[in-house]
């Protein structure tokens, strides 16, 4: 992997995103990894299906990055992976990282980039349940299509 924002159809490897945030000049990287879970209020998750605008979404991640930069300063590398495809409970959906000299501004950055992922990019999840379905509008989890 080289890219630090994208879109995959492969499964996310948290080394390869920890390898790209590597530099000397940064003590701290800080992960977010976003699983696939088994429930979701009542129902159980067989498993979800993500589809994406991959361009759209990828410039999308970069302004986040330049936007946490602006925030915070001190902030050395971001990056940011989502994978689209049927995705299984347990797999990765999103891996989120930030690097920088200290700790502390790595959790406030983090929680900015995941929130903005989710409120922002072009990026559509379907839940499917084994007696439904439905595609899911933002991180409220609003029911928007049934099958």
């Amino acid at each position: 992997m080289e890219k630090r924002f994208s879109i995959t159809e492969k499964p996310i490897s948290i080394d390869e995103v920890s390898a790209l945030m590597s530099d000397p000049a940064y003590g701290a990287v800080t992960i977010f990894q976003g699983v696939v879970r088994n429930r979701t209020g009542t129902r159980n998750v067989d498993h979800l299906e993500y589809d994406a605008y991959p361009e759209m979404a990828e410039e999308i991640m970069a302004q986040i990055a330049d936007e946490v930069h602006d925030r915070w300063p001190e902030i050395g590398k971001v990056a940011i992976v989502h994978r689209i495809g049927r995705l299984e409970v347990g797999e990765v959906a999103l891996v989120a990282a930030v690097s920088s000299p200290h700790r502390e501004p790595t959790y406030d950055a983090l929680r900015y980039i995941v929130n903005k992922v989710k409120e922002s990019l072009p990026i559509w999840k379907k839940e499917v349940w084994e007696d439904g379905e439905a595609w899911i509008e933002g991180s409220e989890h609003r029911q928007v299509k049934t099958g």
